[in-house]
């Protein structure tokens, strides 16, 4: 059953869900239903969680490649939660430079997190707006040996890399040792889909908004199966975000344990 979350827009009542979420407070409703689960993990020290948001035939834009925005303004709001209450927000190198994205809070009210880019051949050009100097921690995630031209103040984390790719849980061991233990996964559909085929997700929020598009890239790009029970059926519970649905699935079960969050940092 779904439950609804149209208290969501309320401003007031999120004002201090932020600082009592990292407390380990209980939240007021309707934000511990909706939050709760992601105040920590169930598989190691670390909570990962993918985000994507898609129409109702699984479109994340069109065929021309615009997506601005398929989701409304309450599933725009509910990722600027996200980012709100997690450590740091990661996107992949083609989400960086299709969509340039400030990965700030600036729709609600909370700390900004630390925004990272999955960069393996030092590709983001250096105005990017996610490097922006705002007093967010910036990272980029690059493969070894690979020299990137990044403004003073931008962290690089080499990486090895298998041809074009990083492994998610190299990614996740390097945030880890620099103390982020909350981390969202946020795009694109390739990156998403990375982490989810590794087990590198505790949990995955899919915004699905009220529209049809008919063709477009797809939210996830995963192998194939032969048969409809071989899917992958997580547990799940729904939330109605205005006109828009989220589905939270519990991806804990397939996680692969990574490790624990520096503390020190």
């Amino acid at each position: 059953m779904a439950s609804s979350a149209s208290e969501c827009i309320n401003a007031a009542s999120w004002r201090s869900v932020p600082q009592a979420f990292r407390a380990g407070d209980a939240l007021e409703p309707p934000w511990e239903d909706l939050f709760g689960p992601l105040r920590a993990g169930t598989v190691d020290d670390l909570m990962v969680v993918g985000q994507v948001g898609q129409s109702l035939d699984g479109r994340i834009a069109t065929a021309s490649g615009h997506s601005h925005y398929i989701n409304g303004h309450e599933g725009l709001v509910h990722l600027h939660r996200l980012r709100a209450l997690m450590d740091a927000v990661v996107v992949g190198i083609g989400t960086a430079l299709a969509d340039d994205p400030q990965l700030t809070v600036r729709r609600v009210e909370g700390p900004h997190p630390a925004r990272v880019v999955i960069d393996p051949r030092g590709r983001l050009p250096p105005a990017a707006r996610l490097l922006a100097a705002d007093g967010a921690h910036r990272l980029v995630v690059t493969a070894e040996g690979t020299r990137a031209a990044l403004p003073d103040g931008v962290e690089t984390l080499p990486c090895p890399a298998e041809g074009r790719h990083i492994a998610p849980e190299d990614i996740l061991a390097q945030l880890a040792a620099r103390g982020f233990r909350r981390i969202l996964i946020e795009g694109g559909a390739q990156t998403v889909s990375r982490f989810l085929a590794a087990g590198c997700l505790d949990r995955l929020h899919v915004v699905v908004a009220p529209l049809i598009l008919g063709a477009g890239p797809a939210a996830f790009d995963l192998a194939p199966v032969e048969r409809v029970d071989q899917g992958l059926r997580p547990p799940i519970r729904c939330h109605r975000l205005g006109d828009e649905m989220l589905y939270d699935c519990d991806l804990s079960g397939q996680r692969k344990a990574v490790g624990k969050a520096n503390r020190s940092t």
